[in-house]
């Protein structure tokens, strides 16, 4: 009777839990589905009341419209420069430090992992008005620069990527330098290949997170010539001066947008997913 009710209590646990994760994961799927459906309804059918789950029918003047006329080229242009540039400037100086800080011999190591730690605990908020006012001093104000120097290193991607390398055996590196190898070809050819689930990993985060920024683009560009894609998509979605008399922003347009803003994060998560599982797991339990 006891195994029986243990067995019993062990499948109702089961199905809660199902139905728990089910109920979650529609929360998420659905408003997705809901904005593919719009993105790609005609102007009228996406103007209706309603949550859809299908166009009503399909049509792709949103993203014509969005594209061309709003000039959505320009901010996405942008955004890319930004993400790409700022996301190979970020992992490689990461990895970088990462690589000074697992030499056993580097004196004040441990000093130097203190204060980086210390940087992780300063709120981005507590910083906003010295990095402008540090922008502005170096004419940065405006300018994509300021967007990809903003965040090039992270005290989170550096301890991350230390404790990858420490996976790598420290005699492959000094069997390295006997035979006359220097730092940056052993860093190049032995470490970064041997870490490929760290770069994975800290490509992923940062790659999201640049591609998403908001509060930078906000603070440091007041170009529209210089807007990325964020910025456009909040004038496109919330700013009423978006409109004109004559011309009026309709749901598939708006939606067709953030469509596109999907787009390039849906394209490179199936490449590094193989290694960001496992790459997470590695980075938490290193020393």
């Amino acid at each position: 009777m006891n195994k029986a009710y243990t067995s019993l209590s062990s499948r109702v646990f089961d199905v809660i839990n199902i139905l728990f994760l089910l109920l979650l994961v529609s929360t998420m799927i659905i408003p997705f589905l809901n904005t593919f459906a719009l993105a790609f309804s005609t102007n009228f059918a996406s103007m209706q009341p309603g949550i859809v789950l299908w166009p009503k029918e399909f049509s792709i003047e949103g993203f014509s419209t969005v594209w061309n006329r709003m000039q959505l080229y320009l901010p996405f242009t942008n955004n890319v420069i930004v993400t790409v540039v700022g996301t190979v400037g970020h992992v490689l100086l990461c990895a970088m430090a990462g690589y000074v800080l697992v030499q056993p011999r580097l004196p004040g190591k441990k000093l130097m992992v203190s204060f980086i730690l210390v940087t992780m605990m300063v709120p981005g908020e507590a910083i906003m008005i010295p990095l402008y006012v540090v922008n502005k001093e170096l004419g940065l104000l405006n300018t994509l620069s300021a967007l990809i120097i903003s965040g090039l290193v992270s005290g989170f991607s550096v301890l991350l990527m230390r404790n990858f390398f420490f996976s790598v055996p420290f005699e492959m590196s000094e069997s390295a330098r006997m035979d006359g190898a220097g730092d940056i070809r052993i860093f190049f050819t032995m470490y970064l290949p041997l870490a490929k689930a760290g770069l994975a990993t800290v490509t992923l985060f940062e790659f999201v997170s640049r591609w998403n920024q908001f509060t930078p683009a906000l603070l440091y560009i007041n170009n529209h010539a210089k807007y990325t894609l964020q910025i456009a998509l909040k004038s496109l979605i919330i700013d009423t001066d978006a409109t004109s008399s004559n011309f009026i922003i309709t749901t598939n347009v708006r939606m067709a947008g953030i469509v596109i803003a999907l787009i390039p994060l849906i394209i490179i998560y199936p490449y590094v997913q193989k290694y960001f599982v496992k790459g997470i797991m590695i980075g938490a339990n290193k020393e």
